[in-house]
């Protein structure tokens, strides 16, 4: 079987090695937008060019005979890859672009929630301009806004008041550069508590959930710094996380599922693909932050790496309608990924320096993301370069792996080091256990 990959990150480097796993043993081809060698070694053919011009990539994959398509950043999807791939018949796992709108489009979704009455909406406001901003600015009080650019910005287009916007002054400078962009923005309520990661694969009817993952946005460690494309994130082998009760997890599954209902009864369409939720838990229940509607990364990394069924699988049962529980089975594992990104990352990144991973021990673990080879050398582009995965029994063994493999990487680079370690786990810990008055047990 022929399937094609859209893209050429880490995440993308996880489904080719998901994929090469299968015991189909498919041919895997891949459009990128850099020379990824991890992904390339892997690849009967590889095309480098711009992943958002559709036609260009549908074309080649016409060319290669392409049988099913996985599509892994949210910009093509915003760009309509998946209905120009279906339109000549190439089955593809990724939404098409109006459903992908639960991600590409911060007002559509919570205009989405409130239309069909999706239990985790919140008190919002879209703004196509400055009128009245400052008003409700102020009507959620100093510290209790977030504002969120409408549309695809990078990872870079949400601040929240008191960690990066300390007055309202600085707010309302935020939403005029939007202004000035020609971007429509939404101002919500900000929520308090621990943030996680659901993600769940779709065929339109059937929902089937994958461990539950922890992202860490900020730069540094202790959670300082500017936010990130995500550091890294860690999973636990029960596939639950430790500051969550059976409450919470079913009460996202129960948004998940509810947005698909929505989506379908919006656009009489199947959402195809994967479905990731990004929840917060709060003294009150689980609250919904977005949506996204691929895989995230770093968490498509967690999951991935303790896939124990066949992927390519999943995939044809996802495109066909008729996915199934038992077609999806992950080992009780515990996981831990951390990013080496260059120095300077995420403000002024150092771009194209030289990196070397010939020390990491664990390849099978180690995926490169925007790294681009030149003339034999790996060069780190200026995002996020190299991740690791430890996988163990435990979350305390798995992140000594993954700190002992990143700190075989060598170049100007930094990682965080507290990611998946006890120190960081059992401050979250504690953080709900005095937000809900509640006894949590501590790693």
């Amino acid at each position: 079987m022929k399937i094609l990959i859209v893209g050429s990150g880490a995440r993308e480097h996880a489904l080719a090695k998901a994929l090469h796993r299968s015991p189909q043993q498919p041919e895997i081809y891949c459009c990128a937008s850099s020379n990824n060698p991890g992904i390339r070694n892997l690849a009967k053919g590889y095309w480098i060019g711009d992943i958002c011009q559709v036609e260009a990539v549908s074309k080649q994959a016409r060319q290669w005979q392409i049988e099913l398509a996985i599509i892994g950043p949210e910009a093509p999807l915003e760009q309509g890859l998946a209905d120009e791939l279906w339109a000549h018949a190439i089955p593809t796992i990724g939404p098409k672009k109006k459903l992908a709108q639960i991600e590409t489009s911060k007002a559509f979704t919570r205009n989405l929630l409130k239309k069909y009455h999706v239990k985790g909406s919140l008190e919002y406001r879209v703004f196509q301009g400055m009128a009245d901003v400052q008003e409700f600015l102020q009507h959620l009080g100093h510290d209790g806004y977030v504002i969120k650019a409408d549309g695809l910005m990078g990872g870079k287009g949400v601040k929240v008041a008191g960690e990066h916007l300390h007055s309202f002054q600085e707010a309302l400078q935020f939403c005029q550069e939007l202004t000035d962009l020609g971007h429509s923005f939404v101002i919500e309520e900000k929520l308090v508590g621990q943030e996680f990661s659901f993600l769940c694969f779709s065929d339109g009817t059937h929902l089937v959930p994958m461990p539950l993952v922890q992202d860490h946005k900020r730069a540094f460690d202790g959670d300082k710094g500017p936010n990130t494309g995500g550091m890294g994130s860690y999973s636990f082998a029960n596939h639950r996380l430790p500051f969550l009760s059976d409450t919470d997890i079913a009460s996202a599954f129960h948004m998940n599922e509810s947005i698909i209902d929505a989506l379908t009864a919006e656009y009489r369409e199947p959402y195809i693909g994967i479905l990731y939720g990004s929840f917060i838990a709060t003294k009150s229940g689980v609250q919904l932050i977005e949506f996204n509607a691929r895989f995230g990364d770093p968490e498509a990394l967690n999951v991935l790496a303790i896939l124990e069924s066949d992927f390519v699988r999943i995939c044809q049962q996802m495109v066909t309608g008729d996915l199934s529980h038992e077609a999806v089975r992950f080992a009780n594992l515990a996981t831990v990924c951390k990013y080496a990104v260059p120095q300077g990352y995420p403000d002024e990144p150092q771009k194209n320096v030289e990196i070397t991973i010939d020390a990491v021990q664990n390849r099978e673990q180690l995926y490169l993301a925007a790294v681009n080879e030149e003339d034999g050398k790996l060069l780190a582009t200026g995002s996020r370069a190299v991740a690791v995965v430890g996988v163990a029994d435990n979350i305390l063994a798995a992140e000594k792996i993954a700190e002992a493999e990143i700190q075989r990487i060598q170049g100007p680079l930094f990682h965080r080091q507290d990611i998946g370690t006890r120190e960081l786990i059992n401050r979250r810990i504690h953080q709900m256990q005095e937000l809900r008055q509640r006894d949590y047990r501590l790693l």
